[in-house]
């Protein structure tokens, strides 16, 4: 028997008064709360599916275009270059700055600007370098494997990791590829299971 059984065999007990209330005894208002709240019907409810249309070869074409590893590549670099430039410009505006030139006079703000710009670039770039490097790999693993889970962002983290500290040797890139798998292991156990 589902909740709206159980319900509907109640709707004939209720009493209505003149001014539109219900009145419940004890025992039909635990049916009804047992009705509403039963873990059954809330895990249904998290396990539906819902029905999607397949929609015209525009939509399919659309669809397509957004899942492709190209465009989440493109997109998580324009993205991190976004956020590495604002958190440049945040770092470069509170950090200590060489407000003294190498000739001992101190620097006018054209050249401070200048410094925060390049601060700025430079961080920006490295942003979108690490999304982008990141976003593909996981992509590519993703499409290889052909499943969505956990894995794909640890082994993505890893390859990344392992790349971006292997121009400093065999053992940064050792340390980058535990370090970032690590990160992105904790970070898809938080997204997959904190926030579902």
């Amino acid at each position: 028997m589902n909740s709206g059984d159980k319900l509907g065999g109640l709707k004939s007990n209720f009493y209505q008064t003149k001014s539109g209330h219900i009145l419940l005894s004890d025992e039909e208002i635990k049916h009804v709360m047992f009705a509403l709240c039963d873990p059954d019907r809330r895990k249904q409810g998290r396990q539906h599916t819902p029905v999607v249309n397949p929609g015209n070869s525009t939509e399919k074409l659309i669809g397509k275009v957004f899942e492709s590893c190209v465009f989440k590549t493109a997109t998580s670099a324009v993205l991190g270059y976004g956020l590495g430039g604002a958190m440049g410009l945040f770092f470069a505006s509170i950090g200590p700055s060489n407000v003294v030139a190498t000739d001992g006079k101190s620097l006018g703000v054209r050249q401070v600007f200048r410094e925060m710009k390049a601060s700025t670039l430079n961080s920006a770039k490295n942003f979108a370098l690490v999304g982008s490097l990141f976003t593909s790999v996981e992509c590519t693993i993703e499409s290889y494997r052909a499943k969505t889970d956990w894995k794909n962002g640890t082994f993505a983290g890893g390859i990344t990791g392992g790349l971006i500290g292997i121009r400093a040797g065999a053992k940064a890139g050792l340390y980058g590829a535990i370090g970032f798998a690590t990160f992105s292991a904790f970070i898809e156990y938080y997204l997959l299971n904190r926030l579902h």
